[in-house]
C-alpha cells in the first residue's frame, strides 16, 4: 500500500513561484503543463520512495531527486508518508536553504 504525500507549506509556495516565473516567461499553459508534471513525478515517489540519492550530510533523512535535469525536489521518506520538503528550480542552492531551515527549528 503507497505511503500518504503531503507537500509542505514551503514546497507549495515554491511550486506556485515556480508556475508564476514559467508564466511570465513562457505561458500560463506551459507553467501549468510543467508544474503539473512536477506533481505527478512525486506522486510517483508513493510507488518508489526510496529513489533519489540519500543526503544525510544537508538533514538526516533527506532525498534528492531531480526532474528533467531542471528541478531539484528535496523529500523525506517515513514510514506512513513521504513529506515533499522543497521545489528548487534551475540551479538554486538547495543545500544551504535547507541547512539554514534545520538551523532554525
Amino acid at each position: 500500500m503507497p505511503c500518504s504525500l503531503v507537500f509542505t507549506p514551503e514546497a507549495q509556495e515554491q511550486l506556485l513561484a515556480l508556475y508564476r516565473y514559467i508564466a511570465k516567461a513562457a505561458s500560463p499553459e506551459i507553467a501549468a503543463r510543467y508544474t503539473d508534471a512536477i506533481i505527478s513525478y512525486c506522486e510517483s515517489l508513493q510507488e518508489f520512495p526510496m529513489r533519489g540519492t540519500r543526503r544525510d550530510d544537508i538533514r538526516l533523512g533527506l532525498r534528492i531527486t531531480h526532474y528533467k535535469k531542471r528541478s531539484v525536489i528535496a523529500f523525506s521518506v517515513e514510514p506512513e508518508k513521504i513529506s515533499i520538503i522543497g521545489i528548487y528550480y534551475g540551479g538554486q542552492d538547495y543545500e544551504t536553504v535547507l541547512q539554514i531551515e534545520l538551523d532554525d527549528e
